[in-house]
């Protein structure tokens, strides 16, 4: 792939991570509704995971660092999904909004998107597709 091309999705993947990771610290408490009860710490999580979401996009953008980054994302975008999932089984709104099981749907299937392509990122994809 060109590699021009491959720095401006880098560009156009990771800047939301950065901006979202940054809301984390703007407005934690919507974040903090949705942790699941049985995790403690719920507020200290929400500034973790800001921190990584923030990481997360410098490291796609940045070449040297992206085929670790697009791993680690993988491992980071699985270990957040319970957030998500619990969102899903208890109802629970983000920022005041319910959604419905289509939206649910709609962002597992994102999730995923986010997932192969942090695959794509680390080269990983394109090994699996050769065996």
């Amino acid at each position: 792939m060109n590699p021009l091309l491959v720095h401006i999705l880098a560009l156009i993947y990771g800047i939301p991570f950065i901006l979202i990771g940054i809301e984390h610290f703007k407005e934690p408490q919507k974040f903090v509704d949705i942790v699941p009860k049985y995790m403690p710490f719920a507020l200290f999580l929400v500034y973790l995971t800001g921190v990584m979401e923030i990481l997360v996009g410098l490291g796609i953008i940045y070449p040297d660092t992206r085929e670790l980054t697009g791993r680690l994302t993988v491992l980071f975008l699985l270990a957040i999904y319970p957030a998500n999932f619990n969102m899903w089984i208890n109802d629970v709104p983000f920022n005041g909004t319910r959604l419905t099981t289509q939206g649910h749907l709609v962002r597992l299937s994102v999730q995923i998107l986010l997932i192969i392509a942090a695959l794509g990122f680390s080269g990983d994809l394109q090994k699996l597709r050769k065996n």
